[in-house]
């Protein structure tokens, strides 16, 4: 049952964060030039050093899969460290490849702590007092990699835009 409303929790965080950001991120973003659209996002994922928590005893559980809170912990916060190398590059000519690097590890780490937490039999009562991170944060954080790798995709000197208006 546990294990049930451990999805149902990461399900509903996934539409309310999809919601929020499609009706009230995404449509300012989309006014701004492609450096200022990625500030916020990369400060948001400058956080992911919250995943290290995971190495801590006592705050989950001893039973907590090694292979699981290693990767996590590790993952997040070299997310963590690319981030904030990309937000100070950001105006730089390293910057836009910075963000790259930053995005695509970010995710694979996320799709990656998803697939070893399933593989090493992971159970949502060992994650303790971080059990907020995969239900609350990892949804955000995949919605914003994919807002990132979007504006990414755009024009250098174009902002963002959902429909490109045809004059």
């Amino acid at each position: 049952m546990s294990q049930l409303i451990f999805f149902t929790t990461i399900s509903f965080a996934f539409v309310s964060w999809g919601m929020f950001a499609s009706r009230s991120v995404w449509p300012k973003l989309c006014r701004k030039p492609r450096i200022d659209a990625l500030r916020p996002l990369l400060i948001l994922h400058s956080f992911r050093f919250i995943g290290l928590t995971f190495l801590v005893p006592g705050v989950v559980s001893p039973d907590l899969p090694t292979a699981f809170s290693k990767a996590a912990g590790y993952g997040d916060f070299i997310a963590a460290v690319l981030a904030l190398a990309a937000l100070f590059l950001l105006p730089r000519k390293a910057g836009l490849a910075t963000v790259w690097l930053f995005n695509l590890w970010g995710t694979g780490d996320l799709l990656f702590a998803f697939f070893e937490g399933n593989r090493s039999g992971l159970m949502a009562g060992q994650l303790g007092a971080m059990y907020f991170i995969p239900t609350f944060f990892v949804p955000l954080a995949l919605i914003t990699h994919g807002m990132i790798f979007r504006i990414l995709l755009e024009r250098p000197h174009e902002p963002a835009t959902q429909v490109h208006a045809v004059s």
